[in-house]
């Protein structure tokens, strides 16, 4: 009986022990999937601000670190201003040929390449922000918008926003549409496109240049975002007329674009924190440049240097003439074009019934 008892006993702790050596085995083989999954990535991200910009480039700064932390350091990415790695406008190369694995910039830079691009910064006479976003995310908006960046083997998110803008510097006051002709303006996007029908010459140029571009004459005017941003800038020490309202750009969307091979051989999880981390950021940077916008237009008003003054409405019926023939010549030469405005503007329609509606 004796003997009985300890071989039942015995075969109860080998039992025990072969349990014990198969859930550790098992626990083993999960920590080895986890150290496969905690992969590491350094990346770089290269954009067409100024290190460090106020509120864009600090966007693009914010952006990184927030992917950091909601990686618990997988993702570490070193943000370059513009020229610090590449030129300010070869972002969306630099990207796309897998130079840097990410970039932070503004769609209607790279109209060039893609002219339906420029679409989704903003549309002259078009949607506000937020109806803006409702098109990317509910209209169909985001998909168009990758499908455009697709050839280019870029992917995009949505990744701030400066909001509706003011209509631009000049050094000569605008009474008529021919007060336009001959007049140098930095202006891009469609809206470029526009002022050159009314007789100006449309100039492209990076932020960093802008200033000096408008000290020295080589331009007469520019566009370039708000209050707050135009005063860092100085433009009111060098600019005697500060227009509005922003016929050109009533939303400014900033866009984060990533290398399509690149993003597409992250574990799932880590693109979803992509995503989540653009859109925390677009939100922040929305509300923030909103915020300091009013701020500094008082602060301007109270300097009393600047002369504030409104397009007359013969100018802005005379642009938004223009705007649907450029429009109309973007999208007849350009199928992807024509594809994505033709969305846009169906949304948009939709938009303005239910905004007619609920205001008061």
């Amino acid at each position: 009986m004796e003997r009985r008892k300890f071989l039942v006993k015995a075969a109860t702790v080998a039992a025990g022990s072969t349990v014990l050596l198969s859930s550790c085995g098992k626990d083993e083989q999960n920590k080895s999937a986890a150290v496969i999954n905690r992969k590491t990535y350094e990346w770089k991200m290269v954009t067409t601000w100024s290190p460090h910009f106020p509120v864009l480039g600090e966007g693009a700064d914010e952006l990184a670190k927030t992917i950091e932390t909601m990686s618990e350091g997988r993702i570490k990415i070193q943000v370059y201003g513009g020229g610090e790695l590449v030129p300010a406008l070869e972002t969306f190369d630099a990207v796309s040929q897998g130079l840097a694995e990410m970039g932070h910039s503004a769609s209607y830079y790279w109209a060039g390449k893609a002219p339906a691009a420029q679409f989704f910064t903003s549309v002259p006479f078009g949607m506000s922000s937020e109806d803006t976003y409702s098109w990317f995310f509910e209209g169909g908006g985001l998909q168009l918008w990758n499908e455009v960046y697709a050839p280019f083997n870029v992917v995009v998110f949505p990744a701030g926003n400066t909001g509706s803008q003011m209509g631009g510097w000049f050094n000569k006051e605008i009474k008529s549409v021919a007060d336009l002709k001959g007049l140098k303006i930095r202006l891009p996007g469609i809206g470029g496109k526009i002022i050159s029908k009314a007789g100006a010459t449309s100039i492209l140029s990076p932020g960093g240049e802008i200033y000096t571009n408008l000290e020295r004459g080589v331009i007469d005017a520019t566009d370039w975002i708000g209050p707050y941003h135009d005063y860092l800038m100085g433009f009111h020490r060098i600019a005697k007329y500060y227009y509005h309202p922003s016929w050109s750009e009533r939303t400014g969307v900033v866009e984060l674009i990533l290398n399509k091979s690149v993003y597409e051989d992250l574990p799932n999880d880590l693109k979803e924190i992509i995503k989540s981390a653009a859109l925390a950021t677009n939100q922040k940077m929305l509300s923030k440049i909103d915020t300091l916008n009013f701020e500094y237009y008082e602060k301007l008003k109270s300097e009393g240097k600047v002369q504030f003054k409104k397009f007359p409405p013969d100018v802005l019926e005379a642009f938004k003439k223009y705007s649907d023939e450029v429009i109309a010549e973007i999208t007849s030469s350009d199928p992807m074009s024509k594809k994505v405005y033709d969305s846009y503007s169906a949304f948009m329609t939709k938009m303005e019934t239910w905004n007619d509606i609920t205001s008061l």
